[in-house]
């Protein structure tokens, strides 16, 4: 990390501590980092971080973390990757963190010995991309700055009336249990634009777009739940679901749960403003095989 800042009006006669926190989201540990262990420069002098600047002054921070880059593995893809972070596209069946029982194959160990900051998480069942963070500046940069927008596609039973519009229903965690969410009025406010894709008449499925509004836990599958258009193949939230059985659509969902043989949502596409080089950015990534395969029996 090296960062070079000309200091602004608004920061005249604070300390050098107070911009890091502010103007570069850098947590109180960073901070430290930076003091103990890098380099913190005014005008080219060596500096304390509790020494005040003033307008026009100039400020370097340096700090080597040496994350270096990252390693993936043959069915892990790297869209995009700096010095600061990558964009990955991760396939079903891997989950994001490390966690009992998955200590050496998340996606996080699978990138790098280091310690990574994943900015967004995906589903273990659920594929396509998430920004990973190499360090804790990083993540706070993007999570603060980025406003990072997401788009994903799935399969749905039946068919969307209309075809394209918004959800709106606040989910909240449903009594005694771990996973399950419902739409309640009295849950958190949650809201997911969908438009339709494709329609597949005669196998009653659909492939829909979904942006989120909100980024509440298991939202896409809640809310199609809720109205009536479940994924394809979700344990949780699907026809055959012990937790959200829907007798209509059982037969059907026997046969396809089987073909897709996971929750059918992948994460296509990530949009956001880079907080270090200020360039809006887009990354798509096409459906897996598995998505593909469902559609083409349709």
């Amino acid at each position: 990390m090296r960062i070079e800042y000309f200091v602004q009006s608004e920061y005249n006669g604070c300390e050098i501590q107070q911009i890091m926190r502010r103007e570069f989201k850098m947590s109180t540990t960073w901070v430290k980092r930076v003091k103990l262990y890098g380099t913190v420069d005014l005008n080219g002098v060596h500096a304390r971080v509790k020494d005040r600047v003033k307008e026009g002054d100039l400020l370097l921070f340096e700090y080597e973390d040496n994350s270096g880059k990252l390693t993936p593995p043959y069915n892990v893809s790297i869209l995009y990757e700096t010095e600061s972070y990558a964009v990955v596209n991760k396939p079903a069946g891997m989950v994001t963190h490390p966690s009992h029982g998955h200590l050496d194959d998340s996606l996080l160990t699978n990138l790098s010995k280091n310690t990574l900051h994943p900015v967004m998480r995906l589903d273990r069942e659920t594929s396509g991309l998430l920004i990973v963070a190499k360090d804790g500046y990083a993540h706070n940069m993007l999570v603060t700055g980025a406003d990072i927008q997401k788009s994903y596609l799935a399969l749905c039973y039946g068919k969307f009336e209309p075809e394209a519009g918004t959800m709106s229903f606040p989910i909240a965690r449903r009594a005694e249990s771990v996973m399950i969410r419902d739409c309640v009025p009295d849950g958190k406010p949650s809201v997911t634009h969908y438009k339709t894709v494709r329609y597949f008449e005669k196998a009653g499925i659909s492939l829909v777009e979904f942006k989120l509004e909100t980024g509440r836990c298991h939202q896409i599958r809640t809310h199609c739940c809720h109205v009536g258009h479940p994924l394809l193949g979700d344990g949780l939230y699907g026809p055959l679901s012990d937790d959200n059985p829907n007798e209509a659509l059982k037969e059907l969902a026997s046969v396809y749960d089987e073909k897709i043989g996971r929750v059918a949502l992948h994460a296509y596409k990530i949009e956001y403003k880079d907080p270090f080089d200020l360039e809006d950015k887009v990354f798509e990534a096409e459906l897996p095989q598995d998505m593909k395969k469902v559609i083409s029996s349709c």
